[in-house]
């Protein structure tokens, strides 16, 4: 270094360098001294505090275990925090709505709401319910914090010595955790949020209010929830007023309400009133001699039920009325619904009787169906195999990965870009990021140039990802969203359907290319009344016309792709011989999720087959048991040939051949014609013919001291008094059965 930085006076020094290293120094030696001192000062104040012999010890385990608390504080707040998601107070509120619902001809078929349900307080619920309750579900209730340690041991240990499961471990505290935020599917995750939502409970509540919330929100069969609709259920009055013998029936149906109400098995439901009697003597509340009574007089029930209650649909309609009515201050309510009870329970044998008879074997033991028109009109929902076992609604609340299903999506955004079904695409890889698709055989793709149509057929993955990066994945969350289905996300897979969506979504967006291409949002409810038989929503007068949101040649070249799915492609199991099917397969990774969507020209539905606990199953396809499984509904769900041609399809060979047929007989017999058409008779009779018969018809049960048949009689003489009331405006008035007008 030059001589000149260091010239010491006057002008020409520049820096001082000398004098910076000895500031340097200085400062250092300074901080030294004053770390040193301070050290050796806080080592003299400690060191009377120094600990030897069992005192050492005991203060090295407390700062072991404030170590270890502080870890263990951390993990308990990691797995604790998604039960914190689910804890919503607003659960806690039973509601303030009362709806009974009717079918689309007037007829009842079920109530929801809070009619019969917190109803009774604690106080006037009688002692033998609550010690009834107590002993079988959870003895030590005002004993334990939540978690009842003692009894989980206990029932562990019955249950390795049975082999088998025979005592539950959970706490009442744990099933109204359940109840209340939880799914029914058995995993860890789901347990682990159980345990801390129990102790968020007990915090939150006294002993006697979770215990009265329980009484209330439990199900206990035939759409009852809580003690004192289930009383009115089976024993047509009020809990405050039901013998020992009916708290135990009750009481026992907390375990399992389909497997034990006594409509459905007397001998296992008398078997299991028996076990809670016994129960009672077990666990002190009564003596031998005083349950004796009660299992010489066994409760009688009484017949007051609705029969084939279509359970899932009915929660989901119950929803569905509840945003509707909101804000329009009138919480008694009679709702007219589109569902369909025949198509209803077909929809039940078939999703029940295929998932028993055949997915078991395959390892899947759960499923969920919707059925709805083609403008969206619900018309079934199966939401389990069991809604006593699990009331959790898997067509409406579950979301799974719609695998392949979701690759119409896809297309239709390629189809508005302009492309057809006809445009050439090649089966070749495509990375995105580091991770690149597959197809189903494995392979990266063979490399060959087919049409979109073949695409779609073979459910290529490489194809469909490919037209989603390339035409952007934003136009595909617009599509979606569009057609009414959420939970999808960008990622580089979105187009194989990685994201989870309901059954009932699902089935909506393809209803919507079903319905050429206007929007066909699913809707349960057709009109509202309240109390006062007025109406306060009517779905014709309220709602808009559905509008275009997908232009109809769009939707007719999807459909022809999707027809090519069950003719050519994935779909074969899913084809009708009698009408046009189109639809599309899905199959998640690792076989986790089965799926069918598709419609005919009157029918929309989605199919899926799977596990609640996101089991794989062992190698179970959409084009398997879901498309076996909606083949088989729609063989009967179609009860006549007047189905309407599915748009950008012709109509069948088979209707056409009907249509004739109809023609011929039309020409040659009326009331023949009318017949095959589907129509009643006397829809074909003369007018004159008709009025006499009604006419004879009043004279009888006028003879017979029967009031006069509200249908037949005619717009002139009826007075508001004798509306029929199977008519929306009059639904609710009990003074004569309702009545199914001809159309």
């Amino acid at each position: 270094m030059s001589d000149w930085f260091f010239k010491q006076g006057g002008r020409d020094r520049i820096v001082d360098w000398l004098g910076i290293d000895s500031k340097i120094d200085s400062s250092l030696a300074s901080a030294r001294a004053w770390i040193s001192d301070t050290w050796n000062a806080g080592s003299s104040f400690f060191a009377r505090f120094k600990l030897s012999g069992w005192r050492r010890l005991l203060n090295e385990f407390g700062s072991e275990a404030l170590s270890l608390g502080t870890g263990g504080l951390i993990v308990v707040y990691a797995l604790a925090l998604p039960a914190l998601v689910e804890f919503d107070e607003a659960r806690f509120l039973t509601g303030r709505y009362s709806v009974k619902f009717l079918d689309i001809n007037g007829n009842e078929i079920g109530k929801r709401g809070i009619l019969h349900n917190d109803a009774v307080p604690l106080e006037e619920i009688p002692d033998h319910i609550i010690r009834a309750t107590l002993a079988t579900e959870d003895r030590r209730f005002f004993e334990h914090f939540g978690i009842d340690v003692l009894g989980t041991a206990r029932a562990l240990v019955e249950n390795l010595r049975a082999n088998d499961v025979v005592q539950g471990g959970s706490t009442l505290t744990q099933q109204l955790a359940k109840n209340l935020f939880l799914s029914s599917e058995r995993s860890l995750t789901r347990k682990v949020k159980e345990l801390f939502l129990a102790f968020l409970l007990e915090a939150r509540f006294t002993k006697r209010e979770i215990l009265k919330l329980y009484l209330d929100r439990a199900y206990m069969g035939g759409g009852a929830f809580g003690v004192e609709a289930a009383s009115q259920y089976y024993f047509g009055k009020s809990v405050r007023n039901v013998t020992l013998a009916e708290a135990a029936l009750l009481a026992g149906l907390y375990k399992a309400p389909t497997k034990y109400a006594p409509h459905v098995n007397l001998p296992a439901s008398r078997a299991r009133t028996n076990e809670v009697l016994s129960n009672l003597v077990e666990a002190g509340f009564y003596t031998a001699g005083q349950v004796h009574a009660a299992r010489l007089n066994p409760a009688r029930v009484v017949e007051n039920r609705v029969a084939n209650s279509p359970d899932w649909f009915l929660d989901w309609a119950f929803e569905e009325v509840q945003r509707i009515a909101e804000g329009k201050g009138q919480y008694v309510l009679t709702a007219r619904t589109t569902i369909d009870l025949g198509l209803q329970k077909a929809a039940d044998e078939a999703l029940i009787s295929s998932i028993t008879s055949s997915g078991r074997s395959v390892g899947a033991r759960s499923g969920a169906m919707v059925t709805m028109d083609v403008d969206g009109a619900v018309r079934a929902i199966v939401g389990g195999l069991d809604y006593g076992e699990s009331q959790f609604n898997r067509a409406t609340a579950a979301r799974r990965q719609p695998g392949s299903s979701f690759k119409p999506y896809v297309y239709a955004v390629a189809l508005e870009e302009g492309m057809t079904p006809r445009t050439i695409v090649r089966d070749s890889s495509r990375s995105c990021g580091n991770w690149s698709p597959k197809n189903y055989s494995g392979g990266g793709g063979s490399g060959r140039s087919l049409t979109m149509k073949e695409a779609l057929a073979r459910s290529l993955n490489t194809v469909a990802v490919d037209l989603s990066l390339r035409l952007g994945r934003e136009k595909v969350l617009d599509m979606v969203e569009r057609l009414g289905v959420s939970g999808i996300k960008r990622t580089c897979s979105m187009a194989l359907g990685d994201g989870g969506v309901s059954v009932i979504e699902h089935t909506g967006g393809f209803a919507t290319f079903a319905n050429g291409g206007k929007r066909s949002r699913p809707y349960a409810i057709l009109d509202i009344h309240n109390s006062m038989n007025e109406l306060i929503y009517s779905r014709e007068r309220d709602e808009p016309a559905a509008p275009q949101i997908v232009e109809r040649q769009v939707a007719e070249q999807l459909n022809q792709m999707l027809w090519a799915v069950v003719q050519e492609g994935t779909g074969r199991r899913a084809s009708l011989d009698f009408t046009y099917s189109v639809g599309k397969t899905g199959t998640s990774s690792s076989y986790r999720d089965a799926w069918f969507v598709g419609f005919t020209g009157k029918y929309v539905t989605g199919v899926w087959v799977g596990n609640d606990d996101f089991r794989p199953t062992r190698g179970v396809t959409g084009g398997s048991l879901p498309a076996q499984i909606w083949q088989s509904l729609m063989s009967v769900a179609h009860s006549d040939m007047n189905i309407s041609p599915i748009p950008g399809l012709p109509v069948h060979p088979r209707q056409v051949d009907e249509a004739q047929r109809i023609a011929e007989l039309k020409r040659s017999d009326p009331t023949l014609a009318a017949a095959a058409a589907g129509v009643r008779p006397d829809q074909s009779m003369p007018e004159s013919t008709r009025n006499i018969l009604n006419r004879m018809a009043r004279a009888l049960r006028k003879a017979a001291g029967l009031a006069p048949d509200p249908v037949n009689t005619a717009p002139s003489q009826r007075s508001d008094a004798d509306a029929d009331p199977a008519s929306p405006r009059t639904a609710g008035s009990t003074s004569q059965p309702a009545l199914v007008r001809t159309r």
